[in-house]
């Protein structure tokens, strides 16, 4: 039961509609199919997530010149460091980019000396969030609260993006491009049906009014067979004729709309398209048109490090780890 199958403009307004009302499950479903068969839309928002991922970070103590705070900065430092899959954390908080939200499980433990710490962080997908209709509450689905339950406290990493302003269920990039998604996959099965019988002449099968049920099949599976092996028979008292078609005008049309649809995806991604798209450009308009990939960066990171301290951070160091730690120090 994938969105994607069969998705038309009636279908796509309809699950953009159950959004709207609190069910993101198709949404999110069809959002998370975008990335799979679009590889341009895969390769920008790659773009956008290893641009944060890639950067350095530290952890910086309250004041510098405080020991305890320093010591309390070490441990958390050191907590950070001892999640294995940080780097695939960061870049699963990074999906809300596209679907608006994000939300990852903290599996808590406990250390050889009895400090509190997190040895995972889970991937939840959105497909299990919905949002209560009359609190506007997030909630999360699970086997035994089908029909969602809040978050519990301490428990989850919540990371939000605001592509706009409006509800969480329709901030995020995907949505804004999944109309161009659309148009480009009408466009693209179009492409290749062209180019699958781009270059054949039309073969047009001819045959007596006389001719039986069994004649006329016979020619009608002599014209398939000549299109695929170039070779076929034919009864006595039927003919083929093949026409040759001019196509020379309608072979870019396609392309021309896969680009455009592409070039849409690109502004809503990175904010502009010279260092996306090929095309030509001055140094200048490519440098400005950097800068702005630069701008989209920093506010991504920005608002990353605003959920990892409140979600992470905050909640090792309102538990009685660090202030020990730093006792112990």
């Amino acid at each position: 039961d994938y969105p994607s199958r069969g998705l038309n403009p009636v279908k796509l307004a309809s699950i953009l509609r159950d959004a709207d009302e609190g069910n993101v499950r198709s949404q999110m479903e069809l959002f998370e199919e975008m990335e799979e068969k679009d590889a341009h839309l895969f390769s920008q928002m790659q773009t956008r997530k290893l641009a944060v991922t890639g950067l350095d970070w530290e952890v910086q103590p309250f004041s510098p010149d405080d020991e305890q705070d320093k010591a309390i900065a070490e441990w958390i430092n050191d907590q950070l460091l001892g999640i294995e899959n940080l780097d695939d954390i960061l870049t699963d908080l990074l999906d809300a980019i596209g679907k608006g939200v994000s939300i990852m499980e903290i599996i808590w433990g406990v250390d050889s000396d009895g400090f509190d710490v997190i040895e995972d962080i889970r991937y939840v997908h959105q497909k299990k969030l919905v949002w209560d209709w009359e609190t506007d509450d997030m909630l999360v689905c699970t086997e035994q609260f089908p029909n969602g339950i809040h978050l519990p406290k301490n428990k989850f990493v919540v990371h939000r993006y605001k592509a706009k302003s409006g509800h969480p269920s329709r901030a995020g990039i995907m949505r804004i491009v999944s109309w161009m998604y659309l148009f480009k996959n009408y466009t693209v099965k179009d492409w290749v049906s062209f180019c699958e019988v781009y270059g054949m002449p039309l073969r047009i099968g001819k045959y007596d009014p006389g001719a039986s049920e069994a004649d006329k099949q016979e020619l009608l599976d002599a014209i398939v067979r000549i299109g695929s092996d170039a070779a076929g028979i034919i009864p006595e008292t039927t003919m083929i004729e093949f026409k040759e078609a001019n196509k020379t005008t309608s072979a870019d049309i396609y392309e021309q709309l896969a680009r455009y649809c592409d070039e849409q995806i690109s502004k809503a991604i990175l904010g502009q398209t010279l260092t996306s798209d090929s095309g030509g450009g001055s140094y200048a308009q490519s440098k400005t048109h950097n800068e702005v990939r630069h701008d989209l960066t920093a506010a991504d990171a920005k608002a990353l490090a605003v959920t990892i301290r409140r979600d992470i951070i905050c909640l090792l160091y309102t538990s009685p780890s660090p202030r020990d730690y730093a006792a112990s120090r």
